[in-house]
């Protein structure tokens, strides 16, 4: 976004559950901000203490677990888009120290969360000294225990032909009963059991805001990327709107070594007939689209906004609707994914 423009745009360049979709041990969503955690006050020891430096916050710690394919990947990127530090598929022995690392980050991991489930097989037997560990050391954790039907899981491992991960040569619902068995101590232990058989993944995001976003209402993060038609269209799009209909300051020999950047391309763009009502009418759109996002749990949105090159009146429009998303008090990104390459 120019300088001249408004500043409020940042730029940067960027199923429940699918039985399947767990993934390897992989960190995200370091946020900065305030522990929301009920630890009262409880401390741990860093090792600074007597050099006069404060004891560290203990983290807030989540810890889900539950039957394969009953949505604990859609529950953990729920908790990844509140700000929450997510580790997926953490042996279970490591959780104490994951949650000392958060204390010596001084802040910068306040809220920690953890997928454990069987697929660490035999690290998944030292999940109760881990828990004991927890409560000796004062950690204040909740876990999570998402539950779902036989018929429920065996119809989503089949819709994805899938074996369960404790199926072995057996039938998919040998592997069920097997991991029921395996985890029935923890689900007895869990603060929060959700059972998933006739629920969608909005309806599960739902469930984990109602826990978990306190009051605050669900962010929304848009992405506007402005690009050429002739370069094919955007993969990741959500929304595409077409400014073809404006003409091109490519034909205007003074106008057209310069982008949608320059303050004179961005005037010609909008002083052209339709220019002006289209930013307002989609900018009124997207409010409507919004809302609607939110209330289905749908945090991110890519907004493409094309012309014939993706160098003027694309860039011109996108820093404009840009602009008028961030002062509504949406997070925004600018990307121009084509200009530069003509």
């Amino acid at each position: 976004m120019t300088e001249h423009d408004a500043q409020p745009a940042q730029r940067r360049d960027q199923a429940h559950a699918d039985p399947g979709e767990e993934t390897a041990p992989r960190p995200a969503g370091q946020e900065t901000g305030p522990d929301t955690g009920d630890d009262n006050g409880a401390q741990v020891s860093t090792g600074g203490e007597a050099a006069g430096v404060p004891e560290a916050a203990i983290p807030e710690l989540v810890i889900i677990s539950g039957m394969s394919g009953a949505g604990r990947s859609t529950a953990a990127k729920c908790l990844e888009d509140l700000g929450w530090f997510v580790v997926d598929n953490l042996p279970p022995a490591l959780i104490p120290t994951m949650v000392e690392l958060g204390a010596r980050s001084q802040g910068n991991v306040a809220r920690i969360a953890v997928v454990v489930d069987v697929r660490g097989r035999r690290f998944f037997d030292n999940l109760r000294e881990s828990l004991a560990d927890l409560e000796a050391k004062h950690v204040t954790r909740r876990i999570v225990f998402l539950e779902s039907s036989d018929e429920a899981l065996v119809r989503r491992f089949e819709s994805v032909r899938r074996p369960h991960p404790l199926q072995g040569d057996g039938r998919i619902v040998d592997g069920i009963a097997a991991e029921r068995e395996l985890l029935r101590e923890l689900r007895g232990d869990a603060d929060l059991v959700i059972d998933t058989s006739s629920l969608n993944v909005h309806e599960l995001r739902a469930k984990m805001d109602a826990q978990f976003a306190g009051e605050e209402e669900p962010e929304l993060r848009a992405t506007v990327m402005s690009f050429g038609f002739k370069y094919g269209l955007p993969v990741d799009a959500d929304l595409v709107a077409d400014m073809r209909f404006l003409p091109n300051p490519h034909w205007v020999p003074e106008l057209r070594p310069f982008t949608g950047l320059n303050e004179e391309v961005a005037a010609y763009v909008f002083n052209q007939p339709g220019a002006k009502e289209f930013l307002d009418r989609y900018a009124e759109l997207l409010r409507l689209i919004a809302a609607g996002y939110r209330r289905e749990g749908k945090r991110y949105v890519t907004i493409a906004i094309g012309c014939t090159g993706g160098k003027h009146r694309s860039v011109a429009m996108s820093e404009k609707l840009a602009a008028r998303l961030a002062a509504e008090g949406v997070e925004t990104v600018v990307v121009h994914r084509d200009m530069g390459r003509e």
